[in-house]
């Protein structure tokens, strides 16, 4: 142990002290990460979070530099040591990574690793994430692993307290999900009832204008100003609720996770399934990003408040330069003719300006008894 730069309870007690500072998810994986590289003096460390497909939906290094994660390029999949770990219950070490029968090969700009430790973190029998810890510094056997027994059990016991934390941030997380979905409901509400009365004074007033435009053009004047003064408030009303529900976690995690996140909630708190999926998405700029969220959550509304159905089903998915974005419900549909000529169509209107507005194309499926399908494609950048 003279590689490592502490040893034994003070380096397990400084690592787990490090992880019970932290509430948000990402913070904790970071620490995780980073106490389990220098628990261990490893050059390189990481965490996988699993999706639902084989996957992982979150991966999080230690001891690689931004440009270089940024040039590897999208997280690991379905392939290799790294996914397989997520299905094995216990440790693995391996003299040389690149010699296991399941080694994938790395992309170009992957640094060069050899000695390899992986072990899974645990929340009683789901796996909820997995380390992995490769080119132990120092002197290592010839042809084996510098990862020794010891070195095993340390990590096994910092997984353990790992799966604490993470699962209390998680926790944490979900609370706090669940207190701005009530909160941005209130503000909707606020936010109708306010810009109702608003609407409301302004068609009295434009009628009475309208009255004595004849007889009374001076006051008629005073009272189109007035029209003007409300509809300049009411339109500073909705920019201020623009910006207050701005998502702020979009610019952190990106689209697919935030909406990831978005639709876990949903999912607890409405008696419809609600599903996601995402294939190969690439960061988009800014703008269709907001965008395709918003539609994302107008969309999903529209479906679990109106459709009557059991079943949403969200996907995102790379498109050329761009994305798609689709939601459906198995819900009882409508005409979407007849919908427009009724005028109950503003979800609609406001789907199709959001989508319009960065340069997308949104499209309606839909028929009575047939469920509903809205489609958003934006071009990407």
């Amino acid at each position: 142990m003279s590689h490592r730069p502490s040893s034994g309870l003070a380096a397990v007690s400084t690592a787990l002290l490090a992880m019970s500072r932290h509430l948000e998810v990402r913070d904790v994986l970071k620490t995780i990460v980073a106490s389990a590289r220098e628990l261990l003096d490893a050059e390189y460390a990481a965490l996988g979070v699993p999706d639902d497909h084989g996957g992982f939906a979150q991966f999080v290094v230690d001891g690689v530099s931004d440009a270089q994660w940024k040039a590897i390029g999208p997280l690991p999949r379905q392939h290799g040591v790294l996914a397989a770990m997520l299905h094995e219950a216990g440790p693995k070490r391996l003299g040389d990574v690149r010699k296991d029968p399941r080694f994938g090969g790395w992309p170009a700009a992957h640094p060069d690793m050899s000695d390899f430790l992986g072990l899974p973190i645990r929340d009683g029998d789901e796996t909820i994430g997995t380390l992995f810890l490769a080119n132990k510094r120092g002197p290592r056997p010839d042809g084996g692993c510098g990862f020794t027994e010891e070195d095993e059990e340390l990590l096994g016991i910092l997984a353990q307290h790992a799966a604490i934390a993470l699962t209390n941030a998680r926790l944490y997380e979900r609370g706090r999900e669940l207190t701005i979905v009530e909160e941005r409901s209130r503000l909707a509400h606020e936010l109708h009832d306010a810009v109702s009365q608003k609407l409301f004074s302004l068609r009295l007033t434009a009628q009475a204008a309208a009255g004595l435009i004849d007889r009374d053009p001076a006051r008629a004047k005073d009272e189109l100003q007035r029209v003007a003064d409300l509809a300049a408030e009411a339109v500073d009303e909705l920019r201020a609720a623009v910006v207050e529900l701005r998502p702020a976690a979009l610019d952190e995690d990106g689209l697919v996770h935030t909406l990831r996140a978005h639709i876990q909630v949903l999912d607890r708190a409405h008696a419809a399934h609600v599903t996601f999926d995402s294939c190969g998405v690439r960061a988009l700029p800014a703008a269709q990003e907001e965008a395709m969220l918003r539609v994302a959550q107008e969309a999903l509304h529209n479906a679990l408040r109106h459709s009557g159905g059991d079943r949403v089903d969200v996907s995102i998915a790379r498109r050329g330069q761009g994305a798609v974005l689709s939601v459906t419900d198995n819900g009882k549909g409508f005409e979407p003719r007849t919908v427009r000529r009724a005028g109950r169509h503003l979800g609609l209107v406001s789907m199709r300006d959001r989508s319009g507005g960065v340069g997308g194309r949104l499209t309606v499926q839909s028929a009575p008894g047939q469920g509903t399908t809205i489609e958003m494609e934006v071009p990407g950048g």
